[in-house]
């Protein structure tokens, strides 16, 4: 018999109400990077942030990481509204509920994969280095640890910087174009690993991508144009 908990609805990861981003010149509107973009993302669901360079995409992923600061609307993480945290609640859930995926991998050059990967954990509070050399196994980097990023090509470079994001398990990754740099073979290895990655462990991915490799991985495609946020089926 299903327990009542197994049957209650399971609160989203996100919730996004009706967010608007607004940049003003001599206190007039020049340009309205989001414009009413709502959006829920359950626990676990790999989502695809489909839309064209300037619709608003990387606004709300810097949004969503507190990395900004809406004109009005609600942000929720985990059920905590980011403007009530303030700038050091806002740090502290980067550090311990949220991990980043960048195009350019954004690896410090003078650290190794291993150093890469476990700084994420110090910053958490976490000082597991068996965690930092499992989550590079996961990511197929077993014997590469002591490598620096410039002895690593860019598919391994892509490798650290999704085991440097899943190591801490945090509630939500963001995505911003993390094949952007990779040829379409490699690309798709790096997306096979992170989707994989994030489902095993219950882990929300919100992916923002302008091509459409990434929403043949996703559960659900959300397009973004002119600043606003619709359902769709396809990418294109």
């Amino acid at each position: 018999m299903m327990s009542l908990s197994n049957m209650l609805p399971t609160s989203p990861v996100v919730r996004v109400v009706d967010l608007w981003k607004e940049y003003r010149e001599d206190g007039q509107v020049v340009t309205q990077a989001l414009r009413g973009a709502s959006l829920e993302v359950a626990p676990g669901e790999v989502i695809a942030l489909f839309g064209r360079s300037g619709s608003g995409k990387t606004t709300l992923l810097n949004m969503l990481a507190g990395l900004d600061r809406p004109t009005r609307g609600r942000i929720e993480i985990g059920g905590r509204n980011l403007e009530d945290l303030g700038e050091a609640g806002r740090t502290e859930l980067r550090r311990s509920r949220l991990s980043f995926v960048f195009q350019f991998f954004n690896l410090l050059p003078t650290l190794t994969a291993f150093e890469n990967v476990y700084l994420a954990l110090e910053l958490a509070g976490r000082l597991d280095p068996g965690a930092a050399r499992a989550a590079l196994e996961k990511v197929g980097l077993q014997g590469k640890e002591g490598r620096y990023p410039h002895e690593l090509s860019g598919g391994e470079q892509q490798r650290v910087a999704i085991a440097r994001a899943i190591v801490k398990e945090p509630a939500l990754i963001l995505a911003d174009e993390p094949t952007g740099n990779l040829d379409t073979v490699t690309g798709n290895q790096i997306l096979e690993i992170l989707t994989q990655r994030c489902r095993e462990a219950s882990m929300s991915l919100i992916m923002v991508t302008h091509t459409p490799l990434a929403c043949r991985y996703a559960d659900r495609i959300l397009k973004m144009v002119d600043g606003v946020v619709t359902e769709d089926d396809r990418c294109d």
